[in-house]
């Protein structure tokens, strides 16, 4: 079965020990035992999370002599974010629409202080009252 490289890439971010390697190699390029050092897991695991990474193309090796170093690749990110994007705008308007909502509630709240608990309810009544009719 063929995985599209969107799903190969949020496969790889779905680990929060590959995330904590992406986030050290933002920094700058890094052996696997520079790697390695804030886990207590073995280096050949490091190695198969860093085979995971690369194979989603978040990262290049390359060899240099008896190091083998790593380094971010930021192409798949970008990928990442333009796919979110739709969604990000989507959130940001309806998120703007309930801030202002919730604003205009707030902003009736004083006006409505001084009224009873009964005159409320006659007003939400009579408020529904009115709907009911116009349906």
């Amino acid at each position: 079965m063929a995985v599209d490289r969107l799903s190969m890439i949020f496969a790889a971010l779905a680990d929060p020990t590959r995330r904590a390697i992406l986030a050290r190699l933002a920094e700058g390029d890094a052996t696997v035992s520079e790697l390695a050092e804030p886990f207590s897991i073995s280096l050949p695991a490091i190695s198969r999370h860093l085979k995971v990474l690369e194979n989603a193309g978040l990262i290049s090796r390359s060899r240099s002599a008896q190091w083998r170093s790593s380094s971010l690749e930021a192409a798949p990110l970008r990928e990442v974010t333009a796919w979110m994007e739709p969604y990000r705008r989507f959130w940001d308007v309806n998120l703007d629409r309930l801030d202002a909502h919730l604003r205009r509630i707030q902003q009736d709240q004083p006006a409505r202080r001084g009224e009873s608990t009964q005159e409320r309810s006659e007003q939400q009544d009579n408020g529904t009252l009115e709907r009911r009719k116009a349906t």
